[in-house]
């Protein structure tokens, strides 16, 4: 269940005209265009099918996914109408429709391993002879670009929140409960530092930002900590800072961004992603600080 505190402290938190005042790019709030999963291949979203040629029922995703499972109810499941339905995506999908943003790369091995195959946005076809039913995780953003790591060590469980009417909306807020301040905040990839500020009491209050190769940024927010310097290179192993309620915020989190050519993105990690829009549980589980 979301607390009210949260939501109210994100609403104030990240003012859109102190940020921009302050140099850092931002973006309205804007409509969602993926729906949930269900069954229908929206735009944003990485949709497979259960026949060849983009036939069939559709499992619909918006983020990276490392094991699909192989059983009911928890596996992730074909959704749509037609052939397939309810049945286990795990070595059962033959083609698909990429309507993200990102590259998608589909892997042989659960875990992003093994033979693989990548789909450019907005490609549209069918699995090669390697991996048609035998497809056991996909990965929004693969290779040294975009690869991006929960910013928390391993360990903890993080409540990963998004929502239609956040600024800028595709950013998402963690809450550890009971208590959030002081925990540390890692760098989600590799890069050099490039902002660390302090807006005092408006909006991000203290707060990093990292570049990574490929036109990717991510930014962490409301900080009690800011443990790095501009020009520094981190790792995705380096703590940078702590949680704190800096800034407009009305109670410790963290607000954390993916930017990519100053537009901020639906936000992936390896170790699975958040939902948008609603709540996820995350927990970083590889590469552990």
């Amino acid at each position: 269940m979301l607390r009210l505190s949260r939501w109210t402290r994100a609403a104030i938190g990240v003012a859109a005209a102190t940020i921009a005042a302050a140099g850092v790019t931002t973006l309205a709030a804007a409509p969602a265009t993926a729906a949930a999963r269900d069954g229908v291949c929206d735009s944003g979203e990485f949709c497979y099918y259960y026949n060849s040629d983009n036939a069939g029922s559709i499992s619909d995703f918006t983020g990276s996914i490392s094991d699909y499972g192989t059983t009911q109810p928890s596996c992730y499941d074909f959704k749509g109408a037609g052939a397939g339905k309810g049945l286990c995506i795990k070595n059962n999908a033959a083609s698909v429709w990429n309507r993200s943003g990102a590259t998608v790369r589909v892997h042989y091995n659960s875990g992003y391993g093994g033979a693989y195959q990548d789909f450019s946005s907005g490609a549209k076809g069918n699995l090669n002879s390697t991996l048609k039913n035998n497809n056991a995780s996909h990965q929004f953003n693969p290779g040294t670009t975009g690869r991006f790591w929960l910013p928390f060590p391993c360990g903890e469980t993080w409540q990963a929140s998004t929502r239609t009417n956040h600024s800028p909306a595709n950013a998402v807020d963690f809450n550890h409960y009971p208590d959030d301040n002081g925990w540390k905040v890692h760098a989600s990839a590799p890069g050099t530092v490039s902002k660390v500020a302090n807006l005092g009491d408006t909006s991000y209050g203290r707060y990093i930002v990292i570049d990574h190769s490929g036109g990717w940024q991510t930014l962490y927010a409301h900080l009690s900590s800011q443990d790095v310097s501009v020009g520094q290179s981190v790792s995705e192993k380096t703590m940078i800072g702590r949680v704190g309620n800096t800034g407009g915020s009305t109670g410790p989190h963290l607000h954390y961004e993916q930017k990519l050519n100053g537009s901020v993105q639906r936000v992936t990690f390896r170790d699975g992603s958040p939902v948008y829009w609603g709540d996820r549980n995350l927990a970083r589980s590889t590469n552990c600080p």
